[in-house]
């Protein structure tokens, strides 16, 4: 197996190229209009085997059969609503270039799902949690900005090639798209890949590493949620902070159930969408308006209209949480919510490029160190200021997985606590860009020429 090699970053040789048009990509500019080989092309029949894959997951999942009992004790069912989809890009049955559900899922039903996802939240009880969550997730954000500079100069040790390069060509320059993502999500990514603007080829392998790195640590994270109390034994955490709110919100949800009628989800699906609709005119303005008038503002992504509209529909959905409208959590507002995140999640998994793993192993070792290390501060932080296992992993999804993972891994522990991973996440997209730029700065200075 050859190392990846600057030489081979030419559109003819490198079929990730064609094959990895980023998660961003699908956002900004939204499905190609590309040919595809794929078996299926028709979206609506795409829709429904991302949906059937889904049923599937969540039916074994709860199944009182033994043998899946069994095994969901050892493999996560949300790695399974990644990998199973990724399985259909691998086999060539779809082809997520060709296609508009990620582009539908992150612009329609993201927003929509933080929305009800926040519409119930005790942000009183939440700030309750006290400074080890903020701790956590800035220990993150620390270990993203610092591992990669260290990745890239232990790399150049054994192999200045494999991280060297001028100019646009420079991998360095590709790396910082990844440190956007990493401590905040797309529009971090898109202010990068501006700012510091990589080749083309160079971006596109970029998001393979970005993408399939982040997995493998969820997949680890994952596995862990089930050892959430030994770990806090090992931590020597207190804990019940956390466990006073999932009690609260567990209780408060459970006084305003009832059994929904139509009426009830209809109303649900009218404060979710009515938020996104609000929170998509408020960004066309805001957006554009920055563009012009503070262009300044443009580095930091403030110019993002997908930006203002994660901040936008949070924000919605926590003025709503003060609100009468908090009472919809008793017809499953969060549970509508958490339907439209998975969904997000399994288009995410279409683009997961698992070929590219042995494709260009070199700079996935790159990846690799980089997330150990911060994998490895997080668990020294934590250690040492005795922070709960779920500060931990909620503050590293907050920054590696942003929106669309972190209030996943937060229901992981339980569903009432997706809130905080939202929440989280958000100061995730506010504080991404600074970091990225910093972390770029660092490694130009390590990065061999």
């Amino acid at each position: 197996m050859t190392p990846f090699r600057l030489s081979e970053l030419t559109a003819e040789a490198d079929p990730f190229s064609v094959r990895g048009m980023s998660l961003l990509a699908m956002i900004e500019d939204g499905a190609s209009d590309g040919t595809s080989t794929a078996l299926v092309t028709n979206d609506a029949v795409v829709f429904g085997l991302l949906i059937a894959i889904l049923g599937f997951v969540f039916w074994s999942s709860k199944s009182e059969n033994a043998g899946w009992r069994r095994f969901y004790k050892v493999v996560p069912m949300l790695l399974l609503c990644y990998f199973l989809p990724s399985l259909l890009t691998l086999f060539g049955i779809v082809d997520p270039k060709v296609s508009n559900l990620y582009f539908v899922a992150s612009r329609y039903l993201l927003p929509a799902s933080l929305v009800l996802l926040t519409i119930s939240v005790d942000l009183r009880e939440i700030v309750k949690l006290g400074p080890k969550a903020l701790i956590m997730f800035v220990t993150g954000t620390v270990g993203v900005v610092l591992g990669g500079p260290l990745a890239v100069f232990l790399t150049s040790l054994f192999d200045p090639e494999l991280v060297g390069g001028n100019g646009p060509e420079a991998i360095w320059r590709g790396l910082t798209t990844v440190a956007g993502s990493w401590i905040g999500g797309g529009a971090n990514q898109a202010a990068m890949r501006e700012i510091f603007q990589p080749t083309d080829e160079i971006y596109s392998v970029m998001v393979a590493v970005d993408v399939i790195v982040a997995e493998v640590w969820m997949l680890f994270l994952l596995l862990l949620v089930g050892k959430a109390k030994e770990v806090d034994k090992f931590f020597k955490a207190d804990a019940s902070a956390v466990d006073t709110l999932q009690a609260k919100m567990d209780t408060f949800s459970k006084s305003v159930a009832r059994i929904p009628t139509a009426a009830d989800l209809m109303v649900i699906l009218a404060f979710a969408f009515g938020a996104v609709a609000v929170s998509h005119a408020s960004a066309d303005f805001i957006a554009p308006w920055i563009d012009t008038n503070v262009p300044a503002l443009s580095k930091f992504s403030l110019n993002s209209q997908f930006f203002w509209l994660i901040v936008l529909a949070t924000t919605l959905g926590v003025f709503l949480s003060f609100t009468r409208a908090r009472q919809l959590e008793g017809s499953g507002a969060s549970k509508v919510g958490t339907i439209f995140i998975f969904i997000l999640v399994a288009t995410i998994g279409m683009h997961m490029d698992i070929a590219a793993v042995f494709e260009h192993p070199g700079l996935f070792v790159v990846g690799g160190i980089w997330m150990l290390f911060h994998v490895g501060l997080m668990f020294l932080v934590a250690y040492f200021i005795r922070a709960p296992f779920f500060f931990l992993a909620v503050g590293s999804k907050a920054n590696i997985g942003g929106a669309a993972s972190a209030p996943v891994v937060a229901a992981a522990f339980h569903p009432s606590l997706a809130p905080v991973g939202v929440l989280l996440a958000v100061l995730g997209y506010a504080l991404g860009t600074y970091g990225a730029l910093l972390c770029g700065m660092l490694m130009r200075g390590v990065a061999p020429s």
